[in-house]
């Protein structure tokens, strides 16, 4: 890492947010302090920057423990709304995938792959304090006898619910068009023909895997702003590729870094969770997730004064070559350009249409600042750091 003027640990950021002496700036706002300061300064000045995203992240669900029936039940299947939870556990615990659709939405008996409401929806109700209705199956031992079991329950009434997301945050996305004659329904949404629009989902500038791109101070145990409580990052997510090409900032430009985290429910508000239905394609959830980025020494401070112009991501065609695992590229651009509405591909100009909210990425990094500011949220030392590039 080198040698750097400015060394500060976690314990003497965590002792002046304590002491209300910290001081917090969001991602956006660094920006112009490492621009017109200098890193070295940036880095003497500021001790923490919060980032945000919120967007669809598919590779999310829950982990819940139901509590025991009388008589007893080894819960082998589990439906949550007639949302089908995994139930090869423990006799009551199971656990729902945001993407699991309900067995019997009517929808999809008219249009496959249009699903209305799924697991992103049910973890939603719970966070919402609805009522939700659960039916288990179970197949009958000495231990557990019992073979059915069904109630109404909410959140309340869980013992436990823990958000438990294999994959989220990821570091830069591609960019989606379709060059087909036909639309084309995806996970980056509704793809009109002929490159009709360009489907991009990131806060670029505010997301927070792109103000630490080479994981410098994110690992186990890196504490986060999660679906409006607090969650912990504990390991690194699938599909994690530190070694993705990368500019002279370290800044990835094809898909690199995941996050594997979680949290409790019972902290967590509905707003920040969001069940979502993308039409052909299928059910998921929307989620809040911000990072605070301890300015550890000038490097820390550099890279989160990362821009949108410094971030470039890949055009990839969702119609031929992503469902064929061919990764062709239509060029690169950034997310200066994807934001301001337009890019260019071969020569068209074709709209871009953001599947991330960036006033709501705003507001998670602002809440996090907040929450700093107050005393109410320390940093997370993590045990080890996430695998980063060589």
């Amino acid at each position: 890492m080198g040698t750097f003027e400015v060394n500060k640990t976690y314990r003497e950021i965590n002792d002046k947010i304590a002491a209300g002496r910290a001081v917090v700036v969001t991602a956006e706002e660094m920006i112009d302090i490492v621009e017109n300061d200098g890193p070295v300064k940036a880095a003497q000045r500021v001790d923490v920057v919060t980032t945000g995203t919120f967007a669809p992240m598919c590779s999310s669900g829950a982990f819940i423990n139901f509590g025991h029936a009388q008589p007893t039940i080894k819960a082998s299947k589990t439906w949550f709304n007639g949302v089908p939870a995994y139930g090869g556990l423990a006799a009551v615990d199971c656990y729902i995938g945001a993407t699991e659709p309900t067995e019997e939405d009517p929808l999809n008996k008219v249009y496959p792959g249009n699903f209305n409401y799924g697991g992103g929806h049910v973890i939603e109700d719970l966070v919402a304090g609805k009522t939700v209705h659960m039916r288990s199956e179970g197949y009958g031992t000495t231990c557990y006898p019992n073979r059915f079991f069904e109630k109404d329950l909410t959140l309340a009434d869980l013992p436990q619910a823990l958000l438990c997301n294999p994959r989220n945050g990821y570091q830069n996305y591609n960019c989606a068009i379709n060059t087909t004659k036909k639309t084309i329904y995806t996970y980056m949404g509704t793809l009109k023909p002929r490159m009709g629009n360009a489907n991009y989902c990131s806060a670029g500038a505010l997301s927070p895997l792109m103000n630490d791109p080479c994981y410098r101070t994110i690992g186990l145990g890196t504490r986060i702003f999660l679906g409006g409580g607090v969650g912990y990052v504990t390991w690194w997510g699938t599909q994690h590729k530190p070694q993705a090409p990368r500019t002279e900032q370290g800044v990835p430009t094809t898909p690199a870094g995941t996050l594997f985290v979680m949290g409790d429910m019972k902290q967590m508000k509905s707003e920040w969770l969001r069940g979502a239905s993308m039409r052909g394609y299928g059910c998921t959830l929307s989620l809040g997730l911000g990072i605070p980025i301890p300015i550890l020494n000038e490097e820390m401070a550099r890279f989160t004064g990362v821009k949108d112009s410094d971030i470039f991501t890949q055009v990839v065609d969702y119609a031929m070559d992503y469902p064929n695992g061919v990764s062709r590229s239509y060029g690169q651009v950034s997310y200066e350009e994807l934001k301001s509405g337009s890019i260019t591909v071969d020569g068209k100009v074709i709209p871009t249409v953001p599947l991330s909210s960036m006033v709501k990425a705003r507001e998670v990094a602002f809440i996090l600042k907040e929450w700093i500011e107050r005393g109410k949220f320390f940093l997370g030392e993590p045990q080890f750091l996430l695998p980063g590039p060589s």
